[in-house]
């Protein structure tokens, strides 16, 4: 570790804010890009509810529904849009912690982490939201018709998009933790079914819907992720092995 730069809990709360700060300010920008073209987002955010509306759009019951829907789907945009630079800060403050030679895998970190994110959201967007419509809308047979609110659905939209993403996570979490010594992959291995239960935990809490279905949609994912991260934290060990006997050798070349 770094331990040639510790800081006190004051220091890394202050560094804390600050990063915060930054991330904040770096959304507000991509928000302000993003509502130049809210009008397209929105079309975008829409559509994987427009099959199952009869009269063929949201409604809205306040005056300013609409501008505060435009709103929050540009701060939406601006969380995918700055999403390498809020890595990059969340980075920034974890990396002190590791070691020279860990800190060279930054941009792998940054890349993987945005990717990961957008994949998360993908998900949802392509497979959650749309078969949990079809499920949830169609259920009970088609008498009554569904108005759906621009809030109300926004709502459930925004929730269950970063929902996905942030769980997508997973694996750049626990090799970050891999890195740090607290856990390993053979403890990753021997409590898959402790993990599964967490893991389960952490589907009905974040799932907008607490409904069965939406929880096995992210549980299923989230275990794939897990088992991908086994594997990703038993390859960075060997890594850090092979490293640590190289270093090893090369000292008792030059005794």
């Amino acid at each position: 570790m770094s331990l040639g730069d510790k800081q006190t809990l004051i220091e890394h709360l202050t560094e804390l804010r600050s990063r915060l700060i930054r991330i904040a300010w770096g959304i507000f920008l991509g928000l302000i890009v993003c509502y130049y073209f809210s009008e397209k987002i929105f079309e975008v955010v829409r559509a994987p509810i427009l099959p199952y509306l009869p009269e063929g759009g949201l409604v809205f019951t306040g005056p300013a529904d609409k501008f505060i829907a435009h709103i929050k789907v540009s701060i939406f945009g601006g969380i995918l849009l700055t999403t390498p630079f809020w890595l990059y800060q969340i980075w920034s403050f974890v990396s002190p912690a590791l070691y020279k030679k860990e800190k060279r895998i930054a941009l792998g970190f940054i890349l993987s982490g945005s990717l990961l994110f957008i994949l998360g959201v993908l998900f949802s967007y392509y497979l959650m939201l749309p078969t949990a419509f079809e499920f949830l809308l169609g259920f009970g047979g088609t008498m009554d018709k569904p108005m759906i609110t621009i809030d109300a659905y926004l709502s459930f939209f925004l929730m269950t998009s970063l929902a996905f993403g942030l769980s997508f996570e997973l694996p750049l979490v626990l090799v970050l933790l891999g890195m740090f010594g607290v856990v390993s992959s053979s403890f990753l291995s021997k409590n898959r079914r402790y993990a599964a239960l967490v893991l389960a935990f952490v589907a009905a809490i974040v799932t907008p819907q607490p409904d069965a279905f939406s929880m096995l949609m992210m549980l299923l994912p989230l275990m794939a992720l897990y088992e991908i991260s086994v594997g990703l934290v038993r390859f960075f060990e060997k890594k850090a092995s092979k490293l640590k006997d190289q270093t090893a050798s090369d000292a008792q070349s030059w005794d």
